[in-house]
């Protein structure tokens, strides 16, 4: 009996998708129709030039180069994320970077392996199936803590800087999305001040997803969110795309302007580029998590799996050499393996104070180090906070764990470089992008030799720091990279009238060092510390078990 219901059932919606796809067909050829007959009409009284010209451009909405922001402050604004407020069309890499980061490889490689077949789908299929794949047993915190600490980095970088404009202009934001909520929702919040989301809603069982959509939902209509978010009142602003079904979307909107791909174009260097610079970012983007260093279109996806067989083995072979060779022949072996690594300044000359000198290091990944003993070729000892148990094991020189207690942190120290030379990086934790967190002062007290040193790394595909993920994982990530670069900077030894010995607090030697370096790398000093980096984007003060 259920299943003769069941079929019974199936025939009804079967005609009523077909009507709805017919009505909907027929408002929008009856509204073409009705725009072209009144263009026909204004064409007929201009000169043939004129028509030829306006007879180009296929949509019956002005571009948004057009829109005028000077009185929309008290405006209401609308928008879709994929191919309005994200340049890309493609909603693919940002499943992929769900599945990866939030799942595992082996979901990554399904989701990969899906994508020939679909091309073959139309759009409702193809993203139903992208959903299923990425989300089906997933827990929802995984899910939620990708939407925080990795997407935005990528939404941010691939935002058209032009519809950005127009929203922070207006004053109610509201913005739609036909892929999960999950996705964009921590992004619009809290780098864009959207006022709502409404997105494709996913359901949930006992905290984990279950791959399908809420019963009686389905993905997400542009048209219905918006009559459903406003009623009978019609936003002030619309913003969309030429596709064919943007035009039902924006005929509910007061003004609506269209995102001309050709005049915000992506080329970097043109003057009408779509694409925002880091300096026009609505919120400085300081921290974000993941391994994936490129964003994961199916063909970068796919290079990355070719690499991997081949960048595992890589990788603890770059280990290897680092441990047992000595520093010039460690030199060249990372050389010839791919790894860059540039020296700039050297060694500074040290006093006959009996002695070590503490170099005082930018951090970057956990190697810093590693590398910085190597491009001096002398043994250095570091000072960890935090650290995992692995990670002092696999390291090529010695280190030594600190406290949060700062007499017995200060008395170990003094130890240590009453032995040698000594490392520290007084961030505390590693930043990834241009900006350096505050310095605990510490250091400052504790020695008169102190030379800063500027390190910096690029990476191609894999970033060798995490702050959810397992940590002694860190250094492999990295060598695992096909041509990582390390760049050290020695600057000169900072004269002792500007150190502790001088008179001068902790607080401001730490201040000018730490400016010091931001000049030499180009980077931005910050007040942001540790604690600040792992409640953002880990929710906890990153406390590392011993693993």
């Amino acid at each position: 009996m259920r299943k003769r219901e069941a079929k019974t059932m199936v025939f009804p919606m079967v005609i009523l998708r077909l009507a709805e796809w017919l009505l909907y067909k027929l408002l929008l050829i009856h509204k073409w129709h009705n725009a072209a007959t009144a263009s026909y009409s204004n064409k007929t009284q201009s000169s043939p030039s004129s028509f030829k010209s306006s007879s180009n451009h296929s949509s019956t909405h002005p571009s948004l180069a057009k829109f005028n922001s000077s009185e929309s402050q008290e405006k209401s604004f609308v928008c879709e994320v994929e191919a309005t407020l994200l340049r890309t069309k493609s909603v693919f890499p940002f499943f992929m970077l769900v599945a990866f980061e939030g799942g595992s490889v082996l979901r990554a490689l399904l989701l990969l392996l899906s994508s020939p077949f679909l091309w073959f789908l139309n759009h409702e299929a193809k993203l139903r199936v992208m959903i299923f794949v990425t989300f089906c047993g997933l827990k929802v915190k995984d899910a939620e803590m990708v939407g925080r600490a990795v997407l935005p980095k990528f939404y941010l970088e691939n935002m058209n800087g032009h519809v950005y404009e127009v929203l922070a202009s207006c004053g109610r934001k509201v913005v739609f999305t036909s892929a999960p909520r999950v996705m964009v929702d921590y992004f619009v919040r809290e780098y864009l001040s959207v006022d709502d989301v409404k997105g494709t809603e996913l359901q949930v069982i006992g905290g984990w997803f279950s791959g399908l959509l809420v019963s009686g939902s389905g993905l997400l209509v542009k048209h219905r969110a918006l009559k459903h978010v406003f009623g009978d009142e019609k936003p002030h602003i619309g913003v969309g795309t030429s596709r064919f079904h943007d035009h039902l979307f924006l005929s509910l909107c007061q003004e609506a302007y269209m995102v001309n791909s050709r005049e915000d174009g992506n080329k970097m260097n043109s003057p009408s580029s779509s694409v925002m610079p880091r300096e026009k970012y609505p919120k400085p983007l300081v921290f974000h998590d993941g391994r994936l260093a490129f964003l994961p279109t199916p063909l970068a996806t796919l290079a990355m799996f070719i690499w991997l067989p081949f960048g595992i083995p890589l990788s603890i072979f770059r280990m290897c050499f680092g441990h047992f060779l000595p520093y010039g022949a460690a030199m060249l072996f990372a050389s010839l393996t791919g790894i860059q690594i540039r020296l700039i300044g050297s060694d500074p000359p040290r006093s006959q104070n009996g002695k070590g000198v503490l170099y005082v290091c930018t951090h970057r990944t956990l190697l810093d180090p590693v590398f910085l003993s190597t491009v001096l070729k002398k043994p250095l000892t570091a000072v960890t906070y935090s650290l995992s148990r692995v990670s002092e094991l696999i390291a090529p020189i010695r280190t030594v764990r600190l406290t949060r207690d700062k007499a017995k942190d200060a008395r170990t120290m003094q130890r240590l470089l009453s032995r040698g030379d000594l490392v520290v990086c007084p961030e505390g934790t590693t930043c990834r992008e241009p900006y350096l967190l505050r310095f605990s002062a510490l250091f400052a007290e504790l020695a008169d030799e102190i030379v800063p040193v500027a390190v910096n790394t690029s990476v191609d595909m894999f970033y060798g720091t995490t702050a959810g993920g397992l940590k002694c994982l860190d250094p492999f990530f990295f060598l695992m990279n096909p041509r990582p670069c390390y760049t050290v900077h020695v600057l000169e030894k900072v004269p002792k009238e500007l150190t502790c010995a001088a008179g001068r607090s902790s607080i401001e030697v730490a201040n000018h060092i730490q400016k010091q370096l931001a000049e030499a790398l180009g980077f931005e000093p910050t007040s942001l510390t540790r604690r600040d980096k792992y409640l953002i984007l880990a929710g906890n003060e990153g406390i590392v078990q011993n693993h």
